[in-house]
């Protein structure tokens, strides 16, 4: 599930980047847990993976099964609060 925020700051970027970036949310789904992906410290269920540049910040609930995409950018401004 995208959140509002991270669905605006995802579209916001070139084609390419959308296109490499897309599918690896999609196999969040399935995968909430793959391999190069890392605990973020400071928060109880925030990870993060790198897709190229691009770092993908996002919540595992393993009660509900379900995984809340955060936010979507680039390596420089996505742990910029």
């Amino acid at each position: 599930m995208l959140s509002s925020s991270a669905e605006k700051e995802l579209f916001r970027l070139s084609n390419q980047a959308v296109a490499r970036i897309f599918p690896k949310i999609e196999a969040l789904a399935g995968n909430p847990r793959p391999p190069g992906c890392k605990k973020l410290r400071g928060s109880s269920n925030a990870w993060r993976i790198r897709i190229g540049d691009y770092r993908v910040i996002y919540a595992i609930d393993d009660d509900a099964a379900q995984v809340d995409v955060r936010r979507i950018a680039h390596r420089s401004e996505v742990y910029d609060q």
